[in-house]
């Protein structure tokens, strides 16, 4: 017997929801079939969604509620958005985009009046619409979307008297924190890797100091962080936020034009919103949230598993110290630190001499791997040490770590298993202006947004500078990392692994605005001579990009100039 219009139309949604949950039962790392039953269950959403679309006047007669067209379309939003979780293509975040759009539009969610599961679902939409727009810097929706979210907020705590109500409040506080923290963003250029002005791929100087190895590629990449109430939105921390975004391709690639006074009232599609079809593919992100050390050394196990020959896994650690003693690190790591730490000297050339001795090197002893300082993950028992990365250096690894401990992870250079390990490491003491919290990190902010990260280092308000100023301090700031760049590429004693690096796009760009943050602290006058506001490096950079060097120090004071901040550095007769 032939099924009805309604009883098929249970029978997919049955099937469709089915799907989706078995999606929810693979891990969040590996393929392990799950691309497999991902197909199988955007088919059956695909297959549900136009048999509705078909059938409507039917269904509608039958009982079908709006809500119900407002779910599905949800689900095969969130579907998206998996997708690009997986696989870190942002054409996907766009699709889901385009159904969270409609479901506004068509406001399938409106008025779920007592009930209060309709409700919670509508929240969890508008939650989850907040975060794809979030990636797609559509700002003026998620204004729109925040100022909606709590006026429905404050409905359902009207409506409602449950234990839900407090943790929805706790969602709509994150998201204004978190807007508060990125409001630079609706200012400036995107994150993302923009051709035009971050230098195009082809167009790099090769590299000759090689000795024989290949160019490396960045493939996969792991990102982790944790701070107790740090910025976040869910499970999204803005330290991750921005690091994800700088490891991605502007979409709009060659077509993207820097915004203009004109845009926001200009009618029909600006350059930004054309897609370049030209550009790569994205490396591949896991994003980790507070997990456990069990996770994390799974899913980097796979991601240094799932990568080709010649390329490269990034690992970012963004975390507060943990020592196993309490406040006594037993590891040996801090005693030279410490007395350069210490250091007041605030003469000029204090800063290079501090960055030139290098820790670890092959006459002093070496620090033990295994030490008793680690990061804190958030969990009991799950804190990180240098020695639980040793197995995975015989892959390429390019490690950033964003701690007040930042220093132990030194003792991984020379210790390696196979193949050298390239360290960012940040300062140990956070600037004076990243004190409060709600910032984010200074130096994490450099290596993905160095002129808003400068202009937060010396309170300056961008709304205030003269008009075009910011505007040309972003082009001057890509123009100077550029320089930067060829000046590394040229030189004759470049360290083989960070001639490596310079073979990628998103590597290289992170190691030119590492050497701009590193100029920029070391030339403060706050932190003159004081070596625990300096970020520092492993293998150590070439003297040509060390702060007091010419072109680095004179980068710095053009940048200061153009925004009035000149005075807030200390500069040699070399950058005057």
């Amino acid at each position: 017997m032939a099924l009805s219009v309604c009883e098929e139309y249970r029978a997919l949604v049955d099937k469709a929801y089915n799907k989706f949950s078995r999606l929810r039962d693979f891990p969040p790392y590996g393929q392990n079939k799950w691309d497999f039953y991902f197909r199988k269950a955007f088919q059956v959403y695909t297959k549900l969604w136009k048999f509705q679309q078909d059938n409507r006047q039917k269904l509608v007669e039958a009982g079908l509620k709006r809500w119900e067209i407002g779910e599905i379309a949800s689900r095969i939003g969130q579907l998206y958005y998996i997708y690009y979780l997986r696989t870190s293509d942002a054409t996907f975040v766009k699709e889901s985009y385009i159904f969270y759009e409609a479901i506004l539009s068509r406001e399938y969610f409106k008025e779920p009046g007592k009930d209060i599961t309709l409700a919670n679902k509508q929240l969890r939409y508008f939650a989850r619409f907040i975060v794809i727009c979030l990636l797609l810097n559509r700002w003026d929706m998620v204004n729109r979307l925040v100022r909606q979210l709590h006026i429905l907020v404050e409905d359902y705590s009207s409506s409602f008297q449950n234990s839900d109500v407090k943790e929805w409040k706790t969602v709509t506080q994150e998201i204004v924190r978190f807007l508060k923290a990125d409001s630079l963003a609706e200012l400036s250029r995107p994150i993302r890797y923009i051709s035009a002005l971050d230098g195009q791929v082809s167009s790099f100087p090769s590299v000759s100091k090689l000795e024989g190895h290949k160019a490396l590629r960045l493939k996969n990449a792991v990102l982790v962080s944790y701070f107790h109430n740090e910025v976040k939105f869910s499970e999204l921390t803005l330290d991750n936020f921005r690091m994800l975004q700088c490891l991605e391709w502007e979409p709009s690639g060659s077509f993207y034009r820097m915004k203009s006074a004109t845009d926001s009232n200009a009618g029909g599609l600006l350059a930004q919103d054309i897609a370049d079809p030209t550009l790569p593919a994205n490396p591949h992100k896991y994003i980790l949230y507070r997990p456990n050390i069990h996770q994390l050394l799974m899913v980097l196990a796979t991601a240094c598993e799932e990568v080709p020959p010649d390329s490269a896994v990034l690992l970012y650690l963004s975390a507060a110290g943990r020592s196993r003693a309490g406040s006594h690190d037993r590891s040996g790591v801090s005693t030279q630190f410490s007395k350069e730490a210490s250091s007041t000297d605030s003469s000029p050339d204090r800063s290079d001499a501090l960055l030139e001795e290098t820790p670890v090197s092959a006459g002093s002893p070496r620090r033990r791997v295994d030490g008793s300082t680690g990061l804190s993950l958030g969990r009991r028992g799950s804190n990180v040490y240098p020695g639980d990365l040793l197995p995975f250096t015989r892959r390429p690894l390019f490690i950033i770590v964003d701690s007040d401990a930042s220093n132990i992870f030194e003792s991984l250079c020379g210790d390696e298993r196979g193949e050298p390990v390239v360290l960012l490491l940040s300062p140990t003491a956070k600037p004076y202006t990243a004190k409060h919290p709600g910032a984010g990190s200074t130096f994490t902010f450099f290596l993905t947004a160095p002129l808003q990260a400068l202009c937060q280092m010396t309170n300056v308000r961008v709304t205030e500078l003269q008009q075009g100023s910011y505007e040309q301090a972003e082009k001057m700031v890509s123009s100077t990392l550029l320089e930067l760049g060829n000046l590394l590429a040229s030189s004759g004693s470049l360290n083989v692994a960070w001639g490596r690096v310079l073979g990628d796009p998103f590597l290289r760009q992170l190691l030119f605005r590492f050497v701009f943050a590193r100029a920029c602290y070391s030339l403060h006058r706050l932190y003159v001579g004081k070596s625990e506001y300096y970020p520092r490096c492993l293998p150590p950079l070439p003297e040509e990009v060390l702060p007091r060097s010419r072109v680095v120090e004179l980068s710095v004071l053009q940048v200061a100039r153009l925004l009035c901040v000149a005075d807030q550095f200390i500069f040699s007769e070399n950058g005057s």
